[in-house]
């Protein structure tokens, strides 16, 4: 079984695409060569600067014979129908075999194929690969149609077998395969020949290229560590960084060299990301200060002067970069300890969303938000507000403008400079956590309330102008805000009552949307309906207790259909509660990763106080614990006949089973067993859930279990006796109640 070899040469690829572009390599030829009938045994792809390769191994010399039967319409059938059978098994009318079936005679074309040569499949595959690569960006070059993403120059294509090596016959857009290759652009002389894939790495190992990207990685990562230790010094670990310089040359030289002390005072984020976004330097820190002392660079060849002049060159270009660095942190410092306040006024500005204003519309009601928050999330109000006023002014400064990933880190810098309290600059730094599911949430109560604010102030602004995810669609990252609030509540186990903080802050959007053609009336009303919600916390009551202050009233605002008032009174309640689903959805998507079912999280949402995240996962996991169990399962079973017979007799009856249960209608000691277990359950995980232990409530509705199964095996419900059969049914009804105060368990499934 013969070995292939292929390897792409061309100008240099783009770091980011090499990765995905050799697997698309992999795939489509390997797809295409099993679809033709060569199997393999294994395939791996590899990638440089300069070039993509495959390497398969075992792949058969060619495709095997096959014969097909193919069954046509029957003899007596019209022409053209014949005629179209025919063109699509690709055969004549005299290779027609004509078989006895039990409705006839039914023609049957017998079709063989004979196996390929490898070689010509191969040939197919690469042509077609190779037009039709799926490069994010390619180009087309010279007089021919040929797209590459840089101009392709040569085709490695081998075949090779126990009797030796052959080229795979194949000529595209002008360039024919062959067996040779070359190495390093500057340190490797001419062209070479190559027999097999061992031969070919080894040949380009020998002309100073490293050909996996792996290996090319690690060589670096070990010769960083290695220079930095051998000065006391640390490198800064950047796996994303040390990918794409792997990606950057063909045969790695590591050089270390310092920075200039004018620069040693700048905080270690901003010398690191500046040399990493312009430089494509690794930063070396001193473990004892954290300061960062020295760079890494990667040169892509050796020098004779072992790479003085290159770091020279590289020593001065960052000069200039950390240069401008400076005086970026220089002048935003003097802003800074001005108190930040020039800061916040440019983001008035600055539009946030063309609806939602500006940014200093935005911080004005996060600020608002994060002080009716604070108490609940155990923060200073005061500070709360403070904090969410600042958080965002490093956006108008110079640092964050030339480097937008810093901000929030450089808001805790100027915050200190500015003489904000420890919290305050905290809360700049982490209130955009978490960014990702990996993501560290805020750790300080100030810090978790403006983050809190922050993100549910956009969550309720883009639900306030539908703009709400669709699909794969999120271009508002609002997906990730939800998480990022059901993270902070569960990390922080904070009790908050987050319906009512959705509905005012969508009431808050909505008057500020609604102010340009609104009465004073009107806005005045509503706004009075926000102070209700923040007293009481129930939308509707707050509605008709300002409507009702206004009865009588000369100015008192339309509320009938078709006025502000009525539609918001409407509108605001639906969308609340469709974020609140949409709040669920996240936390079912969440919880799923650590083994929460979703039907159990659904059981626990239909549940009253669902809003409350940290008693609704409480509950969740509570419930998964005892379903989990025997008697748990059990007792679900139970529960569903019992609800299943009720169900059906009230519909039957026309009646409602829901009172009157009474032990001295039970005529067997299950009956009365079943009546003292509920009595004691009943007040067990009522006593239970109102001091929201729900593990607790959960094992005495399990407790259930064994009670339960005896009345079904002893009794039968629907008695000829009329009073005897209202009894036990009114006693289902107990059953059910009593279960469903815990949980839903309708919703569970099985």
């Amino acid at each position: 079984m013969p070995d292939l070899l292929i390897e792409l040469f061309s100008e240099e690829i783009p770091a980011r695409m090499q990765a995905r572009a050799a697997e698309d390599l992999r795939k489509k030829v390997t797809d295409g060569l099993v679809e033709a009938g060569l199997t393999y045994a294994h395939a791996g792809a590899f990638s440089t600067p300069r070039r993509l390769t495959l390497a398969v191994e075992g792949l058969l010399a060619k495709s095997p014979d096959t014969r097909e039967e193919r069954k046509g319409p029957r003899v007596d059938a019209p022409e053209k129908a014949i005629e179209g059978f025919l063109r699509g098994a690709g055969v004549t009318r005299e290779d027609l075999e004509e078989r006895e079936e039990k409705k006839g005679k039914v023609f049957y074309a017998v079709i063989a194929k004979k196996g390929r040569p490898a070689a010509e499949i191969i040939a197919e595959v690469l042509g077609d690969t190779i037009r039709n690569f799926p490069w994010p960006k390619s180009m087309r070059w010279g007089a021919g149609s040929l797209k590459w993403v840089r101009p392709l120059h040569s085709i490695l294509c081998i075949l090779t077998d126990e009797t030796g090596a052959e080229v795979v016959p194949f000529e595209i857009d002008g360039i024919t395969a062959s067996n040779t290759t070359e190495g390093h652009r500057f340190m490797s002389k001419g062209r070479f020949t190559v027999t097999s894939f061992d031969d070919y790495a080894a040949r380009l190992k020998r002309a100073h290229v490293i050909l996996d990207p792996a290996e090319r990685a690690e060589h670096i990562w070990h010769e960083a560590t290695n220079q930095a230790f051998a000065s006391g010094l640390e490198v800064v670990e950047d796996k994303g960084l040390l990918a794409e310089v792997a990606g950057l040359v063909e045969w790695p030289v590591v050089l270390m060299g310092e920075i200039a002390n004018d620069f040693l005072g700048l905080p270690p984020e901003v010398l690191q990301t500046s040399m990493k976004e312009h430089q494509k330097f690794f930063s070396v820190k001193n473990p004892k200060t954290g300061r960062i002392e020295r760079f890494i660079t990667v040169a892509n060849r050796e020098t004779a002067d072992n790479g003085a002049t290159v770091l020279a060159g590289n020593q001065k270009v960052l000069f200039a970069r950390l240069s401008d660095a400076k005086f970026f942190w220089e002048n935003d410092l003097r802003v800074a300890r001005s108190g930040m306040t020039a800061w916040t006024e440019q983001l008035a500005n600055v539009t946030f969303q063309n609806q939602l204003g500006s940014q200093a519309d935005r911080i004005a009601r996060i600020r608002a938000l994060a002080g009716e928050m604070a108490a609940g999330v155990g923060a200073d109000p005061a500070l709360a507000m403070q904090a969410a006023e600042v958080a965002k002014a490093d956006l108008s400064s110079e640092m964050v403008y030339e480097f937008p990933e810093l901000q929030g880190l450089m808001g805790r810098y100027y915050a200190q400079a500015a003489g904000f309290p420890d919290a305050v600059a905290e809360a700049c730094e982490q209130h955009y956590s978490p960014l990702g599911p990996s993501d560290d949430v805020p750790e300080g109560a100030v810090a978790r309330s403006v983050a809190l604010a922050d993100k549910l102030d956009t969550l309720t602004g883009f639900w306030a102008i539908d703009e709400k995810p669709t699909g794969s669609k999120d271009p508002y990252a609002l997906r990730r805000a939800a998480l990022g609030v059901i993270r902070i509540i569960l990390a922080g186990d904070l009790r908050l009552s987050l319906d009512q903080f959705i509905d005012s802050q969508l009431l808050k959007h909505k008057i500020n949307l609604s102010r340009d053609g609104a009465k004073d009336a009107e806005i005045k009303a509503l706004e009075d309906v926000l102070d209700e919600i923040a007293d009481h916390g129930v939308f509707g009551a707050a509605f008709r207790t300002v409507i009702e202050k206004f009865d009588g009233h000369d100015d008192a605002p339309e509320t009938g259909e078709g006025s502000l008032l009525g539609d918001l009174e409407t509108r605001v309640p639906d969308l609340s509660a469709d974020l609140l689903a949409f709040f669920h959805d996240r936390l079912k998507v969440y919880l799923r990763d650590q083994g929460l079912r979703h039907d159990v999280i659904d059981a626990c949402v239909a549940m009253a106080g669902s809003d409350d995240l940290t008693l609704l996962v409480k509950r969740a996991r509570a419930l998964s614990d005892v379903l989990a169990t025997d008697d748990g399962a059990n007792l679900l079973q139970g529960f569903k006949r019992a609800n299943n017979i009720l169900t059906q007799a009230e519909e039957n009856d026309g009646v409602s089973y829901e009172y009157g249960a009474d032990v001295k209608f039970a005529e067997t000691d299950a009956e009365r067993d079943l009546f003292a277990a509920l009595d004691t359950a009943g007040a067990a995980i009522s006593s239970a859930i109102e001091a929201e232990d729900f593990a607790s409530a959960m094992q005495g509705m399990a407790s259930l279990r064994a009670p339960i199964d005896a009345f079904f095996e002893a009794v039968q419900v629907n008695s000829d006796n009329q009073i005897v059969r209202r009894n036990r049914l009114n006693l289902l009804s107990r059953i059910r109640t009593i279960c469903l105060s815990a949980a839903d368990l309708t919703r569970i499934e099985g």
